[in-house]
């Protein structure tokens, strides 16, 4: 598990003969290995608790190109030695790229944590190095015998020897000449002993060790898989609307609706592009069961001429191979794709694995679901939600042949376009299959994206992110307090981010938190900057622009809501009259384009707030020099009042080194710049803030370089 790949030649002691007992007995030779350390599971540095490391390495961690991934491990030693800490990481090829030195972690924990950086796309890995620090081991025995006046010539004598070796090993001159003044002056007897301690303990001296550190005793862990996706699996704002309601006109005399189409729904493309938005998602676009079919709101009755769930998959027009003929054709879904891509969106579309009554595969395939003893085959349920109208798919009778059947589904939308899926309802599911169906399908095509669509229990929904699903929705919908949001960001940021990444949707057809119902247009505003800054993967639905907040009784959905009925929403009204959030949505998603930091997950940091309700966070990042750009530091630091009801105010304390700042003003100043509304100011370790929930209700500070 562990290789040493640097120590000190021991003698092993020869076997010698054991006395023959007196009983007469037999002697008993036993033999002594030639290295006693070797397969052993701890090395010469006992390496221990290596992240992210997903079971023991069987599942890879996540990583994005030009993310940071956070690495730590719990390394020490036997005695006092100081140790160094090193990550390295491996290029798909199994070339090294990166080594980087870790920090401690908290004083007695053994803990050290730093940040890997892969470059692009593939299967990277990584280990960590334990080693001896021979150079931090002697300056800090010499600081503290020469004080006591204890070996104080044996001290020099070992440090001039100590960076002499260093001189001749390094192949920098800079370096080399540094170390060999330091060696030069330790041994210069006729000197002042401070002044030769001095010389080798001085910054120019620790500035060299620590490009070139004096190792020894490498012990290095074994290496752990790291999968780096494509920009679209971990980074990206979406935009859900129904393409059937995008160009549906109501006829006021009959009362009846006409449904949007394909080619009516480009016609909205233009403003969700406009507002910064990556991904379009569009919910099932296939032909739409008629028996059991859904009225509004849910009722089990519909009329002739309600559309019905496109949840509810399949009719006789066909199953999950076809399209909603009011939707129009194949060539006319090409032609939508086509129109977003040109705008630079890309196209999600739900992977729904679950049929109407109606569907093909209910006559041609009925081992493809339950069958109860009275032979009627089961709905889906999901207390005190019932879905009359939908079938649940079986995967225990004929896993072969229905994992084939969906394998050809997901390759035909592929073969139109399709690169990412929101697959609804997976923890309904085998883990298995998911596993088996992204893997087959990540091999063919690693730039298929999967998002899971699973508001269930921790443990189904960290299986899902470990068997492939690249993102996830996520608990972030119902955290809305300061402690609640503290603690979530932690987990989704640090703890989990290895194999979980979460999409920090703000509503959905589905969910109208309690938050929005009641809390009026604020609400709708800081959910947004907590999910757009927050997360470097956040979406909205349609109709949160337009705060739409009443929920049918009971429960927390929309009343009337679009999965059963058509909507004709005014979107270009509503900001003409200053009643839309679309242009405060534009804002956010520009500042995340002109801010790196804002798209990576594992950089975030809290702060702290004297107010119980304002939440205060910071995400900072290096931005590697390029051909045309130097090497700079992005950091973003977000003051939001989480109460939607009032106006908060209180002292803001920073953890600065948190910011990695360059250098304070003599002051102990820095200049922020407010990217909301454009002023500019002097911030320090503590500030005061006031943030009406009612007029802005954060804080989103660039930290000017």
């Amino acid at each position: 598990m562990f290789v040493t790949t640097s120590q000190p030649s021991r003698q092993v002691p020869a076997v010698s003969a054991t006395p023959a007992a007196e009983n007469g007995a037999s002697q008993h030779h036993r033999a002594v290995p030639a290295d006693p350390q070797d397969g052993l599971r701890f090395g010469r540095i006992p390496i221990t608790n290596v992240q992210p490391v997903l079971e023991g390495g069987k599942f890879p961690a996540k990583g994005v190109r030009g993310a940071d991934v956070r690495v730590s491990a719990v390394v020490f030693r036997e005695g006092h030695d100081v140790l160094g800490v090193t990550a390295v990481l491996f290029a798909p090829d199994g070339s090294e790229t990166q080594r980087t030195r870790l920090a401690a972690g908290p004083k007695g924990s053994d803990s050290w944590e730093g940040a890997l950086t892969p470059a692009y796309e593939g299967a990277w890995s990584f280990a960590i190095e334990g080693w001896s620090d021979r150079y931090a081991t002697w300056a800090h025995n010499a600081q503290v015998k020469i004080n006591a006046e204890v070996d104080v010539e044996v001290m020099l004598a070992e440090g001039a020897e100590l960076l002499h070796g260093a001189a001749k090993d390094t192949s920098d001159d800079v370096a080399a000449k540094v170390f060999k003044h330091a060696a030069k002056t330790l041994a210069n007897a006729s000197l002042n002993v401070n002044d030769r301690l001095a010389a080798g303990t001085s910054a120019e001296v620790r500035a060299a060790v620590v490009r070139y550190p004096l190792r020894d005793l490498v012990t290095r862990s074994e290496s752990f898989p790291l999968n780096v996706e494509r920009d679209a699996a971990g980074r990206g704002a979406w935009y859900e609307f129904f393409p059937r309601s995008e160009g549906a006109r109501h006829d006021a005399q009959t009362r009846q609706w006409s449904s949007g189409n394909f080619r009516t729904a480009v016609d909205r493309l233009p403003a969700v592009a406009a507002m910064g938005f990556d991904v379009v998602y569009l919910p099932p676009i296939h032909p739409i069961g008629t028996v059991n079919r859904k009225g509004p709101n849910n009722s089990l009755t519909a009329g002739p001429a309600d559309p019905g769930s496109p949840w509810a998959i399949g009719s006789a027009d066909g199953g999950h191979d076809a399209i909603h003929p009011e939707l129009g054709n194949f060539a006319d879904f090409d032609a939508f794709v086509a129109a977003a891509n040109e705008m630079q969106l890309e196209v999600a579309l739900d992977l729904a694995l679950q049929c109407a009554p109606d569907h093909p595969w209910a006559t041609t395939n009925p081992e493809w679901f339950t069958t109860r003893v009275d032979g009627t085959i089961a709905y889906a349920e999901n207390p005190p939600k019932k879905y009359q109208d939908i079938y649940p798919l079986n995967f225990d009778n004929d896993p072969a042949g229905l994992s084939a059947e969906i394998l050809r589904i997901v390759r035909l939308w592929i073969d139109h376009g399709v690169r990412i899926f929101r697959v609804d309802n997976p923890h309904t599911k085998p883990v298995w299959f998911w596993e088996w169906l992204i893997g087959t399908i990540n091999a063919e095509r690693p730039d298929i994206v999967f998002l899971a669509e699973a508001f269930t229990r921790p443990a189904m929904m960290a299986a899902l992110g470990r068997a492939g699903f690249q993102q996830s929705y996520s608990y972030f919908t119902w955290r809305n307090t300061k402690e609640e949001l503290e603690e979530y960001l932690v987990h989704v940021s640090a703890e989990s981010a290895g194999y979980f990444r979460p999409n920090f949707f703000v509503n959905t057809p589905d969910i109208l938190t309690e938050y929005l119902q009641y809390g009026g247009p604020a609400a709708f505003k800081i959910r947004a900057i907590l999910a757009a800054m927050g997360s470097p993967l956040w979406g909205m639905y349609a109709g949160y622009e337009l705060y739409e907040h009443v929920a049918r009784p009971g429960s927390e959905e929309n009343i009337d809501n679009e999965k059963y009925e058509f909507k004709n929403r005014d979107f270009a009204g509503a900001v003409a009259q200053g009643k839309s959030l679309a242009p405060f949505v534009t804002l956010l998603n520009k500042i995340r384009r002109a801010h790196p930091s804002l798209l990576d997950l594992q950089n975030l940091s809290l702060h702290e707030s004297s107010d119980e309700a304002t939440l205060v966070f910071s995400k900072h990042k290096h931005i590697a020099a390029t051909g045309s750009e130097p090497a700079r530091k992005d950091t973003i630091i977000v003051v939001i009042n989480v109460d939607p009801h009032s106006m908060r105010e209180g002292e803001v304390t920073l953890d600065l080194d948190a910011l990695d700042l360059d250098g304070l003003s003599p002051d102990g100043t820095f200049i922020v710049d407010e990217l909301i509304t454009g002023a500019s100011w002097n911030w320090s370790k503590r500030n005061y803030f006031r943030l009406d929930a009612h007029m802005e209700p954060a804080h989103i500070l660039h930290v000017r370089r």
